[in-house]
């Protein structure tokens, strides 16, 4: 049965609790990981490069010159992407679509995959509490500083938004902030330790349960 240790706010242990072997105990397939990365990369992946082509360019209503008699090639529009000015052949636009498409049951289970790998190796820590009365930066850092392993970059899983947290969290580079409901196998990955609100678990039973 895989199990998390619960941790207080200053950093001590308190019991341990037992984790959903449904989500927290599958075991590990490259392929679906892989193909689940992919796909929620290419799924936030943004096209910024865009050129117009002949029909988006402004102007060419005119034909430049008369068809026969001037002596010169005939040409129906300034916009020719033959011309200065013109449209671009075959350029990058913003329509271009990058997403994979995936299975949502496969999706979720790589999700669960790559949380199972991190309970497996102690990197899934558990606070029974995260409180601040204030949005301070040095009383968040202090309180995740005090957990065993958390030395660089962490991901802090909530149960519900908190405003003083994730104004606090604004001014620390090292910490990424996600609510229950937003869990995604690229933060799970990306980040060595996930520490989780202990609340937060009924959440993401109900949530990514298949």
């Amino acid at each position: 049965m895989a199990e998390a240790q619960i941790y207080n706010q200053e950093g001590k242990k308190l019991e341990k609790m037992q984790l959903n072997p449904k989500i927290f105990e599958v075991e590990f397939k490259n392929d679906l990981v892989h193909d689940a990365v992919i796909s929620a990369m290419a799924q936030s992946r943004k096209p910024y490069a865009h050129a117009k082509d002949r029909s988006a360019v402004r102007g060419g209503g005119a034909k430049p010159w008369r068809q026969k008699g001037t002596g010169r090639a005939r040409h129906g529009s300034r916009r020719s992407p033959i011309w200065i000015g013109g449209g671009v052949t075959f350029g990058p636009t913003k329509d271009r679509a990058f997403k994979v498409r995936m299975n949502k049951k496969a999706k979720r289970k790589a999700l669960h995959m790559a949380l199972s790998a991190k309970a497996k190796d102690g990197d899934i820590l558990v606070l029974d509490k995260l409180s601040l009365d204030e949005p301070k930066t040095n009383i968040l850092a202090k309180a995740l500083r005090s957990l065993p392993g958390v030395e660089r970059r962490v991901l802090v899983v909530l149960d519900a938004p908190n405003k003083n947290i994730m104004q606090a969290v604004r001014n620390i580079d090292w910490i990424h902030v996600v609510g229950a409901n937003n869990l995604n196998i690229v933060d799970v990955l990306n980040f060595p330790k996930i520490i989780v609100l202990k609340e937060a678990f009924g959440k993401i039973d109900k949530l990514y349960s298949l």
